[in-house]
């Protein structure tokens, strides 16, 4: 049996557009996210064994967030692009004040399951493919640390097949930005941690 691997999955820091919109792929951090994602690289760095690699969505706020940490831990940041948000079609650059008042946003919130966003893709399809992506990764890397630098409802995802919890309610997560979230893959998922701010209490030092 191959030995189980532990991943970090991290949220980017905070953005301008953070709890206001669906941000695009070229939203960058904001100085509070900067500062955020230097507290994380060096939680990471603290770590005994220390994470044998890094991965980040390729969105240029999850790069900046994976900097600071490409610097902690001596390593270069490889993109996964299999973890990058989900696509949200005509929905980017939209308040989310607005959106909610949709039509279409009731589904969003009641059965995600069912969205497909207009001229993106539908949530269904983007746990698959992040789900799938975390799967390769652990293959790759057996028995260590893992840490991948993604976004809310990739993480979210995650987190909700790692329980067993159906996509419909994977709403009910809270992945703050900048909070690392761990998933250990081995014989079956398991979630050692959501939207952590103390990762040392939970995976030592």
């Amino acid at each position: 049996m191959r030995p189980a691997t532990t991943l970090l999955l991290v949220r980017h820091g905070r953005t301008a557009t953070t709890g206001r919109e669906l941000p695009a792929a070229t939203q960058e951090l904001d100085a509070r996210g900067h500062a955020q994602a230097a507290a994380v690289a060096q939680a990471l760095a603290a770590l005994s064994p220390a994470p044998a690699a890094l991965y980040t969505s390729p969105l240029v706020r999850c790069r900046q967030t994976a900097a600071p940490m490409a610097h902690a831990l001596g390593q270069r940041a490889r993109l996964a692009a299999g973890v990058r948000e989900c696509d949200y079609g005509e929905w980017i650059g939209q308040p989310l004040s607005r959106l909610r008042r949709l039509a279409a946003w009731r589904a969003v919130i009641t059965t995600p399951s069912t969205v497909t966003f207009p001229g993106g893709e539908s949530l269904a399809a983007m746990s698959q493919r992040v789900w799938a992506t975390l799967l390769d990764l652990a293959a790759r890397h057996p028995g260590e640390r893992v840490v991948v630098v993604s976004h809310a409802d990739p993480i979210r995802a995650a987190l909700a097949v790692a329980q067993g919890v159906p996509l419909d309610l994977f709403g009910r997560i809270v992945v703050a930005p900048a909070s690392i979230s761990v998933v250990r893959l081995g014989e079956t998922p398991a979630v050692l941690a959501v939207n952590l701010t103390d990762l040392a209490a939970v995976v030592g030092r």
